[in-house]
């Protein structure tokens, strides 16, 4: 059984704070402390800089005797305030893609650069640029909830303990739970609730990248709908760029403003839901207008009013239920085996 530790045993039953949202007079005052404090750690954040640029790279895995090429000479470049989703067939390299710019993994050969800077790197004065949504939460399972988010603040070493307490607080409400959740153990925790807690901690260190990796995986429908509704807003309220993957049609239209497509060892296309539908590529056309791509985009233009993204982008996905059948239509016959593209002499 896992032990129930006190993260800040110094504090002993020391009440937590009391319940509110975190854009109360309190919350204010916590979130401008914990910005002086960023600022003083020296965070170098240009505004108009892409927040991602990938660059020729390569993804090669060595085995005895085979080589598996995953990347070869991707290219991708994103910008500041968007929601990019990464989409492609099984063993594409989507989640790879996402630990190397987070700096878990390195490519073979190319340039990462987030920021301006290598990935995975903390700047000289300790501040982090990318926070992380695993796929199953990743907690620790040991620590308590307000353990598990303040994590990284305490790992810095520079921060006042009661910052850090008043600072997880403020991050654990902004996800939607409130201080009663504080003192509980993943184990106690349903899905959705380790997801909002594993939220909490990828936005602790008030990074500007948010990576996600199959956010809404494992969730039932509403509790699918209620996260997606809550990444929206905090993408809108914190100015957040966003990457991720995710299989989910529904989550991929509700939340992405540009969809990249991972396909033959590149992205073959980035754009909006209109151009990437647009795209001739076999993958393309099996995946967005077949059974499930139509039902999901049919879906989401029966009931617009849920779809914020098309405010941020009107070609985005809210208008692409009415191009589906000229999508299909203009599009050449599939092609289910042979390269991408087809040689030249077969071109069209």
């Amino acid at each position: 059984m896992s032990e129930r530790r006190d993260p800040w045993p110094q504090r002993g039953t020391a009440p937590l704070p009391p319940a509110g949202r975190p854009e109360g007079a309190r919350g204010r005052r916590i979130l401008r402390r914990l910005g002086r404090q960023a600022e003083a750690l020296g965070a170098d954040r240009g505004d108009h800089a892409p927040v991602v640029e990938i660059r020729k790279l390569w993804t090669v895995f060595q085995s005895p005797g085979r080589e598996q090429v995953v990347h070869r000479d991707l290219d991708l470049t994103i910008e500041r305030g968007e929601v990019l989703s990464l989409v492609g067939g099984s063993g594409t390299g989507k989640t790879v893609l996402l630990r190397q710019i987070l700096g878990l993994e390195k490519p073979t050969k190319g340039e990462v650069r987030v920021l301006g800077a290598a990935p995975g790197e903390l700047s000289a004065k300790g501040t982090a640029n990318v926070g992380m949504l695993f796929q199953h939460g990743a907690l620790f399972s040991a620590f308590n909830v307000l353990d598990n988010i303040a994590f990284a603040l305490r790992e810095l070493k520079v921060l006042p303990d009661v910052l850090i307490r008043d600072a997880a607080m403020v991050k654990l409400q902004m996800v939607g739970l409130g201080p009663e959740h504080a003192l509980k153990m993943p184990a106690d925790l349903s899905g959705g609730m380790i997801k909002r807690v594993a939220l909490a901690r990828a936005l602790v260190m008030d990074a500007p990248l948010l990576l996600l990796d199959e956010p809404t995986a494992g969730l039932d429908p509403e509790g699918a709908d209620d996260f997606c509704d809550l990444l929206r807003g905090l993408h809108r309220e914190l100015g957040l760029t966003v990457v991720m993957v995710t299989h989910d049609l529904d989550t991929l239209f509700d939340l992405s403003t540009r969809i990249a497509v991972l396909a033959d060892q590149r992205v073959i296309v980035a754009g909006t839901a209109r151009e990437v539908i647009a795209c001739p590529h076999p993958f393309i056309q099996d995946y967005f207008l077949g059974g499930r791509g139509q039902r999901a985009m049919a879906a989401l233009h029966e009931h617009p009013e849920a779809d914020d993204a098309a405010q941020v982008d009107p070609d985005g996905a809210a208008g692409l239920a009415i191009d589906v059948g000229t999508a299909r239509a203009e599009a050449p016959p599939r092609e289910r085996s042979g390269p991408w593209p087809p040689p030249a002499a077969t071109r069209s």
